[in-house]
């Protein structure tokens, strides 16, 4: 095993492999082992957890994670590191090393095929650890969300502005859809902010450590998600507009009037912003929508410009 967490340690192991830091892939490998002592601690690991990490690069958080947990599977996407990690991990027989893109892995069949005792792993909590560059967090957090991967809990590391809208609250400046579709599953918090000094080579901003405790029942029940879904990245499509002008101009094949009962029906005024909603009263909207359009259209099935079924007027 090596360790990886200095400046040194990490520039002799990529000239060693003749590795480039390739920021198409947001690649900043951390350089302080406090800060990756401290965010495998966030996730409170025993030996009856299986551990999902995404993005190990050279092993800093793998090899921490992989003495406390009974089982890690480190999903990495750069083919040219798993020489350098397996140097990293050699010994620690409970680390498996898996190539692949996060956007496209099947996370809970994953999870379901390593967790059968064959694989030394009896079956106990299931966490994920990641260090997610900007430009997957938005798509990829919704697909762990929405995939129903198990995870009973996620502790990230992201770049601090994305970490402030995940833990936003209604009528701020970085509450949007996100914030939303995390809260709705997951109670978000920022643990600690991380400096871009800590990282090799520096990136050009701060990042932040948040934890997301999954909830066992989303935030507020909804008769459909993907409803929710469809109405909140409405209401935050064109920020400036108010609720009612953002919805009714989203595209939805929802006529305004509709949406304007719909509003007034929640107890909803239609002069204020998508922002300002709380996720309960998206909820509220959506399923008072729900029932006003489909008693509108008598059960019929619409369809969309794409030919798909319009959700709005599916049966509950």
């Amino acid at each position: 095993m090596v360790e990886v967490t200095s400046p040194a340690a990490v520039r002799a192991i990529l000239h060693h492999y003749k590795l480039s830091c390739k920021k198409s892939l947001g690649q900043n490998y951390l350089i302080d082992s406090n800060i990756a002592d401290k965010i495998v601690n966030a996730a409170n690991l025993s030996p009856a957890d299986l551990v999902v990490e995404i993005g190990p690069g050279l092993g800093a958080l793998t090899t921490r994670a992989a003495r406390r947990a009974g089982k890690v599977l480190a999903v990495e996407i750069d083919r040219g590191l798993l020489p350098a990690l397996a140097e990293v991990l050699e010994g620690m027989g409970n680390v498996e090393v898996i190539h692949g893109d996060a956007l496209e892995v099947d996370f809970a069949g994953l999870v379901r095929e390593k967790t059968q005792k064959e694989y030394g792993w009896g079956g106990g909590g299931c966490k994920l650890l990641a260090n997610l560059p900007y430009y997957i967090t938005s798509p990829l957090l919704m697909r762990l969300l929405q995939g129903r991967c198990n995870f009973s809990l996620m502790v990230i590391m992201v770049q601090l502005e994305v970490a402030n809208r995940l833990v936003a609250r209604p009528g701020t400046k970085d509450y949007g859809a996100l914030s939303v579709a995390v809260q709705y599953f997951t109670e978000a918090e920022i643990l600690f902010r991380v400096p871009r000094t800590v990282f090799f080579p520096a990136p050009a901003v701060d990042s932040a450590v948040v934890r997301l405790m999954v909830r066992p029942e989303p935030a507020v029940p909804v008769c459909s998600e993907e409803a929710f879904f469809k109405v909140v990245r409405a209401a935050f499509g064109k920020r400036r507009k108010t609720i009612l002008n953002a919805l009714a101009g989203a595209g939805l094949d929802i006529e305004r009037e509709l949406w304007k009962s719909a509003l007034e029906s929640s107890g909803i005024d239609q002069e204020r912003r998508g922002e300002t909603l709380s996720i309960v009263e998206f909820a509220r909207l959506t399923d008072r929508l729900l029932e006003i359009v489909r008693n509108h259209f008598k059960g019929k099935t619409l369809l969309t410009g794409e030919g798909k079924k319009n959700v709005f007027c599916e049966p509950f």
